[in-house]
């Protein structure tokens, strides 16, 4: 009986032994998960925060590119070309910087609640930030060039046009004076003659009372010519005689193959010198 009861205790001594050793073992266990779930946590949030990093490098790259691409256009802006170049290229880096600069911010929020203590990765960032801040200073100094170039351009432009506009006003007033000078130059050196049988000459009262050009004449019944060029009028009659008073020799009245008269001015100054109108009498 004795034998019997201080197996019972010791069995009781064993299984309580078995039981206090898996608490102690199952307490280990949950103490790795959450260590465990610990560093999956801090391996993820690591992992997020270097793929944040690597994107912004990958932006900061894009920007130089872009800004190469930018410089190459201007070179030669007047294309239509370059210029939506330039336009689409400005308009990209803006877009990347905007985002590159939202990243960094949330890297530095990122890295803060992590509670990572890591100095190389915060070294890291804050190179990044120095250099998207260079970048905005490089790309502020770009815009301010290219501000500047298309003032220069639009004034040139203006500029341009305007000599356009003065060259295009100073051909059209030199060509009016041109015209003007010529009407003036042949108002100059108009000559009016007019043939006609004495009964016509009176009935125009170029013959009046024996007298030639003294009253009120039809002026209107004469032919307007240019003295400098026509030299030869044709009478077209086998009887002719001047009327008006024009120097001996310098002119003559002969005949064509058809007998018929023409008058030939020799001298233009002497001829025209004292009257510019000539009457002609034919039958």
């Amino acid at each position: 009986m004795k034998k019997l009861l201080i197996l019972a205790v010791a069995a009781q001594m064993l299984s309580a032994c078995f039981m206090g050793n898996e608490a102690k073992e199952q307490a280990m266990q949950r103490e790795r998960d959450s260590l465990q779930k610990i560093i999956d946590e801090k391996d993820f949030e690591l992992n997020d925060i270097m793929g944040t990093i690597n994107v912004v490098q990958e932006g900061i790259s894009k920007i130089n590119e872009a800004e190469g691409r930018v410089t190459r256009a201007d070179g030669s802006r007047e294309s239509a070309s370059n210029k939506e170049v330039i336009r689409e290229n400005m308009a990209f880096i803006q877009d990347v910087m905007q985002k590159n600069r939202e990243m960094i911010a949330q890297l530095k929020e990122k890295l803060k609640k992590s509670g990572i203590q890591a100095e190389k990765l915060n070294k890291t960032i804050e190179n990044l930030q120095a250099q998207v801040e260079s970048q905005q200073a490089r790309i502020q100094e770009l815009e301010a060039e290219l501000a500047e170039k298309d003032i220069l351009i639009s004034e040139q432009g203006k500029q341009i046009a305007d000599l356009h506009r003065n060259a295009s006003e100073l051909e059209k007033e030199n060509k009016d004076k041109a015209r003007t000078m010529a009407a003036q130059e042949k108002e100059l050196n108009a000559g009016w003659f007019v043939f006609g049988t004495k009964s016509e000459l009176k009935e125009q009262k170029i013959i009046e009372d024996g007298e030639v050009l003294r009253g009120d004449f039809n002026k209107g019944y004469f032919t307007k010519i240019d003295i400098r060029y026509d030299r030869t009028i044709r009478l077209y009659s086998k009887s002719a005689k001047v009327l008006t008073n024009h120097p001996d020799g310098s002119y003559s009245l002969e005949k064509n193959d058809e007998g018929l008269y023409e008058l030939y001015v020799k001298d233009i100054e002497k001829f025209w010198g004292g009257s510019r109108y000539l009457v002609v009498q034919v039958k």
